[in-house]
């Protein structure tokens, strides 16, 4: 982990407190090198003053919006427990009146649920939760350093206690790995349970360019070693999909299919871009703290 003054935080209404993670996901795309890292992605880069410069954003910005955080490194990595650059984030967030989006793999975003509540009840806040298996036992396979799915649902379940909405991102479902009805129909019920409001899912596989192609091929030949799951998955993906930016998974259109009749049966919103466009969309009257107190 390292420290730097970054010069900027918002692109344009998104921004990102850490650069890398330690949560060790085998799959992530963040590890690719079209995203230029000048350090190793286990080396954290962390933007020491990222409160100070939104803080000084927010003053400038003359319409509130929702500020968006995680879409390339999660914001509640371990660090984040005794560095609280994200909390006090949220802190400037719900100063000024904006809202807030949350994507997170970490029940650390437990520790600011009374904030972002409060963000809620003045404006709007949502949390996004990644799940990628209903099986704890794959899922310290494929996210190592963080905690497991049932931890996760449990913190949804908190968020839906106090009315903040969820959405969970679908993605990625591994072909050859987790993309099963079973996986799926797990998922599924446990978003049900947690009351989530949509499922994000950009289709039944995953993305693989290069370098997170090579960390991801290393960690089969790991897995490989220590459970039978694994054993000759590497040259599996190798000679079924050979360099393809694109990995998808031969089951994806019945799995899509399934995935879909699930959500409208519940009552989910499932897609992207509409998903997308409703966290985006700021309320036009949100509650104002009363100046005078009355």
């Amino acid at each position: 982990m390292h420290f730097v003054n970054a010069k900027t935080i918002l692109t344009p209404h998104s921004m990102n407190i850490y650069r890398g993670c330690t949560h060790g996901c085998i799959y992530c795309d963040s590890r690719s090198r079209c995203y230029h890292f000048t350090h190793d992605f286990e080396d954290v880069e962390v933007k020491q003053n990222a409160p100070e410069l939104l803080e000084e954003a927010l003053r400038k910005k003359r319409r509130h919006c929702m500020i968006g955080t995680g879409s390339m490194s999660d914001p509640y990595i371990p660090a984040e427990k005794e560095l609280r650059l994200t909390r006090r984030c949220l802190e400037v967030i719900e100063r000024h009146n904006f809202g807030v989006t949350v994507h997170t793999k970490s029940d650390l975003l437990l520790r600011d649920l009374e904030l972002l509540e409060r963000i809620n009840r003045t404006s709007k806040a949502v949390v996004q939760m990644t799940l990628t298996t209903a099986d704890d036992g794959l899922c310290k396979i494929l996210e190592p350093g963080v905690c497991p799915t049932s931890r996760r649902v449990e913190v949804l379940c908190e968020c839906r206690k106090l009315g903040i909405p969820t959405v969970v991102w679908l993605s990625p479902l591994l072909p050859f790995i987790n993309d099963t009805e079973e996986n799926l129909d797990g998922i599924v019920d446990f978003c049900v349970r947690a009351g989530v409001k949509a499922i994000i899912c950009f289709g039944i596989g995953l993305t693989l360019r290069e370098g997170n192609r090579e960390y991801f091929y290393a960690c089969l030949e790991k897995a490989a070693a220590r459970d039978g799951r694994f054993s000759g998955m590497k040259g599996r993906y190798m000679r079924t999909f050979g360099l393809s930016y694109e990995v998808t998974s031969p089951d994806g259109q019945r799995l899509m299919a399934r995935l879909s009749q699930a959500c409208r049966k519940s009552g989910m919103m499932l897609g992207t871009d509409s998903i997308f466009a409703w966290m985006a969309d700021f309320p036009e009257n949100p509650l104002q703290p009363d100046l005078f107190g009355f």
